[in-house]
């Protein structure tokens, strides 16, 4: 997947027909559907990101997000904003042919809907599935959330180009303010993608294993339940370390997107970011500044992934 091209026009002409209509960006969900959009269901497949003559040198960029309790706002925030993550990664040169993902996360606990994911797309469609989601608002009430499930499935159950031929890792942002669960379960992996496990798998063997496709991030988003909380900052920064972000605001949290692909990719410092914002009119620079400080001071190195044996390209480390 990540075919044609995204225009604004057309996502701004859809916003015109929903506002004209009373329709809503999140048909699926707010007609009352109570389980995953058969198009967005994670079992028995895998997700793809691939180059193409139009796309020759593809970057995946899958964004997770919590949909449990207060979280359910989130992909709303993330579908109004998307004309400003677009503009940055492409008009700013952060990444050619970015691949973008949308999925949501649950618990697989109790929920109906404990891992949605939709495709790579590089056009309108990438809105489309946003607006698929079931937003179900459930939740098991323990701090805990079925991210686990989620990073295995990023692990096992996507094909990235941008990797497998060329050794560079795509970015997964994972956006949620609970814990994972302490490892992902046989029947869960089961039971919601379908696979076959003889044992469970650790959450941290599987971070481990995700980091080796997947740059991933975490981002805590203010005025969620347990932001700010302690339990939960010092699960994730175990697990990620620096790549933990807390966010004041979340109508920033695709321009903090954004920015995070572009000091990785593009080797643009914070403050060269800021001004790419104050470029395309957004008032999000503050928040963003806050909340990238260490990520956007950081000169330490980034190990890039080896690239297969047969192209014989070995890892590289960059500098930032």
């Amino acid at each position: 997947m990540g075919s044609g091209l995204w225009s604004t026009n057309v996502y701004d002409a859809a916003a015109r027909f929903r506002a004209a209509t009373g329709a809503s960006a999140f048909a699926y969900s707010d007609a009352g559907a109570t389980t995953v959009h058969p198009q967005l269901d994670p079992n028995g497949v895998t997700r793809e990101s691939r180059d193409s003559a139009e796309h020759p040198r593809s970057l995946a960029i899958a964004v997770l997000f919590d949909v449990t309790g207060s979280m359910r706002q989130v992909p709303r925030a993330l579908q109004a904003k998307l004309p400003q993550l677009l503009g940055l990664v492409l008009r700013h040169g952060y990444a050619g042919d970015p691949h973008i993902m949308f999925g949501a996360i649950g618990d697989a606990t109790c929920d109906r809907a404990p891992l949605q994911v939709g495709q790579f797309e590089s056009d309108n469609r990438m809105d489309d599935d946003l607006g698929r989601i079931l937003l179900e608002g459930g939740g098991g009430g323990q701090k805990t959330e079925s991210y686990e499930l989620a990073l295995y499935f990023m692990a096992r159950h996507t094909s990235i180009d941008c990797h497998d031929k060329r050794g560079k890792r795509g970015y997964l942002f994972i956006i949620g303010d609970e814990m994972a669960y302490p490892r992902v379960k046989r029947a869960e992996a089961d039971r919601v993608i379908g696979d076959g496990l003889q044992a469970d798998i650790p959450v941290r063997e599987m971070v481990t294993e995700v980091q080796r496709k997947w740059d991933t991030y975490h981002i805590l988003p203010e005025g969620a339940s347990y932001v700010g909380d302690r339990q939960v900052l010092d699960f994730w920064r175990d697990l990620l370390g620096q790549n933990v972000i807390e966010l004041a605001d979340l109508d920033a949290v695709c321009e903090t997107i954004a920015l995070t692909v572009g000091i990785g990719e593009a080797a643009i410092d914070l403050d060269e970011g800021l001004a790419d914002l104050h470029d395309v009119g957004s008032a999000a620079g503050g928040t963003v500044s806050k909340a990238l400080a260490t990520i956007g001071s950081r000169r330490g190195t980034l190990v890039v992934a080896s690239a297969p044996a047969d192209l014989g390209q070995p890892g590289r480390n960059l500098r930032l």
